[in-house]
């Protein structure tokens, strides 16, 4: 039995008026995938939206979103970002639900939990699971695995993954107990041979439906279906006595798996979606049924057949309003565009969205825009005509109080619109990006530039993002970081004396993943100098930008001068951590284990610097932005400095320890600020500094960045007391305030839309890779264990050595194996 340990919201292991106060950098287009939309069904303007490593977000009126997991997220807690289940009280529209954790392999060390508020999302409190929940593993487009009797808002039912089955509560959600009668817990597995327990996991349940129009017994609903990830028994259960026993529903289609089971009381029908595979990159067959629940009948009303169905089905709207009337989604039908169907007589017909005329030809029933996020227009509908609609569309609602208004998740944001119901006249629908306020993207590098770009941003998916200057974080980017436009930037960085110079590093092997700006990112051209098999890893811009030093994820750490061909730096293990002075051209520094080493002719060469006596673990290094041989290097046991070029070390303060990525940012007068995430006083967050680290204050409060481990940071170089966290699946957030030697007074910045706002992990290095223009779960810690120089094309532990289109290296360093992911990806463990 679980038990409630009615945990507030609010409660701050640090002194919520000593932290800043944060927001959002806008993106405006959310940026990852989107597996859920749930509407409430009696009370108009009540939906949620679930990401899978971002949180949760509630609707407004204006079709933008508000976050409302923020606060739950902690360093302990990371995993409370990813969801994997949403539910609504229908006779409360101020209760939300909801299934949270990110996996349930060893990945994530922490049980899942049940949340709830009273207050749409605004407060929580948990019910601690004895098992863990997979808000970020395969299968989770599927659901909702949450379900509120519509009768008794006392039970809530809960479809569980890695065969604990179902499970229920009688008290709201306090407590919650195994229900013994439920028989078939799963027994399917994407990949029983996965070591990684990713995909060998049995799936498990898939959604719980109730039937509003059953009769009830002693106040519950009598009938209810489950459905289970099994293709060689039976996938969906039928309960006809309030879940006292359990049966295979009689005539149900075979071999596929459903996704999506959604109820239309007023037909007294039943709509479900299937695919061969369980989502949410998969799936090359699948059919769509209806079945009637006064007659016990099915119905196959799938819309296409033989060459035409190359997909599964995922997503489906009902409407509430219109009986008859529907949508369906191809899961994934990735070229030349996603597909979906609409009917108005309960699938007896369909019409598509779009359809060919003459090849290459087509004939395209709908028209798009992205007013709120216009990079996702440059960035993708401009560069390919391939998947404008999206693409892995599991989450697809219509509103039920307005026929015309839809919303469809996609593995890039949510999309839909209001003119639905043109599609039944004109056959023409309006579809915009509509992930306002949803910030969801694994940042992998932030940097600030004193007299140039104020941030940039390099990130998993999405390539990553120029703002020129403070008063346009709140605004979406016109253009993400193209030409070249890598799928993932590792790192950013630039050069000190030459602050419009910027180079970046991506993460896809086969064509040159080095871009170089001349003019502070606002464009990019593709450094030839670096070849087709080096990729991912760090970069270093040298202080006059002549020269960039390249730790690589594949081939070790490499210079360049002048943009020729790059060379191997022998004296350095391969994945060093690396930076730049920031004011002398001749000084690099890079750090292994616990040794430092400092090259004094531009990186040519390195030998070992200063010691740090009784740190046994670098972390992070960075220089001084504008004071020649000042370096910081964080560690296990703490921050040192070097004023001498790394020459010699002295530890700055005790009261920071373990700590993590490290930054400087201007702050008040001539003070240069002093940023860290590490252990402190207050616990495991974030701490500023005005005084070189002597004293130092909680900056963070109740606000969450996930695991600090797998945090970004970077102060201001040109607003005084501005600081930058970027997260590994919430985006960037940032605040501004005067740190003044213990204490804090904390502002927030105004430039930052009041609604503004994707795996994680904890203390090693893991990586969870979805596809090319999906969420991307990507955790880094900033160390290595293995001192392996790279000769031959080989890449390290978590990252991409396979998957469908792949050019690059497909061996693995020694001690781990390339194990595919999903069809797209496969990664080195």
């Amino acid at each position: 039995m679980w038990t409630s340990k009615a945990l507030a919201l609010l409660l701050a292991a640090a002194p919520i008026e000593a932290a800043f106060s944060w927001s959002s950098v806008k993106t405006g287009g959310g940026g990852g995938f989107i597996p859920g939309i749930v509407f409430h069904p009696k009370t108009k303007g009540v939906a949620y939206a679930r990401a899978d490593i971002g949180g949760i977000y509630r609707l407004n009126s204006d079709d933008s979103w508000t976050p409302i997991s923020d606060g739950i997220a902690q360093d302990s807690t990371w995993h409370n970002w990813g969801s994997d289940a949403l539910a609504v009280d229908p006779q409360n529209a101020d209760v939300v639900y909801a299934a949270l954790g990110m996996y349930t392999n060893s990945w994530d060390p922490n049980n899942g939990a049940i949340a709830k508020s009273t207050d749409q999302g605004s407060t929580w409190t948990f019910s601690n699971l004895t098992f863990k929940v997979g808000g970020n593993m395969p299968g989770r487009g599927t659901g909702e695995r949450l379900a509120v009797d519509p009768a008794n808002s006392n039970i809530v039912y809960y479809g569980a993954r890695s065969g604990h089955g179902l499970w229920k509560s009688t008290d709201g959600g306090v407590t919650f107990s195994n229900v013994t009668s439920f028989k078939n817990t799963g027994t399917y597995r994407e990949d029983p041979s996965d070591s990684t327990g990713y995909e060998s996991d049995i799936m498990g349940l898939l959604f719980v439906t109730f039937d509003s129009t059953s009769s009830t017994i002693s106040g519950a609903t009598s009938r209810i279906f489950v459905g289970v990830a099994d293709n060689t028994t039976a996938s969906v259960y039928v309960s006809t006595d309030a879940g006292s026993t359990w049966s295979a529903l009689a005539g149900q289609p075979g071999t596929f798996f459903p996704h999506k089971c959604k109820l239309q009381p007023t037909e007294k029908a039943l709509y479900l979606t299937y695919s061969d595979g369980i989502g949410p990159y998969d799936g090359t067959n699948g059919a769509v049924w209806r079945y009637d629940l006064t007659t016990s009948t099915w119905t196959n009303i799938t819309p296409v057949s033989g060459s035409n169905l190359y997909f599964g089905f995922g997503g489906l709207g009902v409407d509430m309003l219109k009986p008859g009337y529907l949508v369906v989604a191809a899961l994934n039908s990735w070229w030349p565009n996603a597909q979906i169907f609409r009917s108005n007589d309960s699938g007896t017909t369909w019409s598509p969205i779009w359809e060919w005329t003459s090849y290459p030809s087509m004939n395209q029933y709908y028209g798009l825009s992205t007013p709120n996020a216009p990079w996702i227009n440059t960035g993708f509908w401009e560069v390919t005509n391939d998947e404008p609609l999206g693409w892995m569309i599991e989450a697809l609602e219509i509103d039920p109080f307005n026929s015309d208004h839809w919303l469809y998740g996609t593995g890039l944001t949510i999309m839909g619109g209001h003119d639905l119901t043109s599609w039944d006249s004109a056959h023409n629908v309006s579809i915009s990006t509509l992930a306002n306020g949803i910030e969801e993207m694994a940042v992998e590098s932030l940097a600030s530039v004193p007299g140039g770009s104020e941030l940039l941003v390099a990130v998993g998916d999405d390539s990553g993002f120029t703002y020129a200057s403070s008063s346009s974080l709140g605004t979406a980017p016109a253009s993400n970081w193209m030409a070249p436009e890598f799928t993932t930037s590792t790192s950013v960085d630039y050069a000190g004396l030459a602050v419009a110079d910027i180079v970046r590093s991506g993460n896809s092997a086969g064509t040159q993943q080095l871009g170089v700006s001349s003019n502070g990112g606002s464009t990019w051209s593709i450094d030839y100098g670096a070849s087709t098999t080096a990729y991912g890893g760090t970069v270093a811009y040298s202080a006059s930008g002549d020269t960039v030093l390249w730790s690589t994820a594949s081939q070790g750490v490499m210079r360049s001068q002048y943009t020729n061909s790059f060379t191997s730096i022998s004296a350095l293990p391969a994945t060093a951590l690396i930076a730049s002075d920031k004011q002398n051209d001749n000084y690099f520094y890079a750090a292994y284990a616990s040794t430092f080493y400092v090259s004094s002719n531009n990186g040519q060469t390195f030998a070992t610097g200063g010691s740090l006596s009784g740190a046994s673990q670098i972390n992070y290094v960075i220089a001084h932005p504008t004071t020649a041989g000042k370096v910081y290097v964080s560690t296990n046991a703490g921050i040192y400095a070097s004023t001498n070029f790394g020459s010699s070390f002295t530890l700055l303060t005790s009261a920071l320890t373990n700590v993590y990525e490290i930054a400087l940012g201007v702050g008040s007068g001539s003070t240069w600020y002093l940023y860290a995430f590490g252990t402190g006083p207050d616990g495991n967050r974030l701490y500023g500094s005005a005084d070189n680290g002597n004293t130092w204050t909680d900056l963070q409060g109740s606000q969450s960045f996930g695991s600090i481990a797998s945090c970004k940071l970077a102060g201001s170089g040109n607003v005084a007391g501005q600081v930058y966290v970027g997260t590994n699946g919430r985006g960037v957030f940032y605040a501004k305030g005067t740190i003044t030697g213990g204490s804090t007074s904390g502002t927030s910045s105004t430039s930052a839309s009041s609604t503004s706002t994707s795996h994680a992990t904890t203390l090693t290095t893991i990586t969870t890779s979805t596809t090319t223009t999906g969420s991307t779960a990507t955790t880094t810690t900033h160390t290595s264990t293995a001192a392996t120089t790279t000769s031959t094309c080989t890449v390290g532990q978590y990252y991409q050595c396979g998957g469908s289109g792949y050019t690059g290296c497909t061996n693995c360093a020694s001690g781990y194996t390339c194990v595919a992911q999903n069809p797209y990806y496969s990664q080195c463990i």
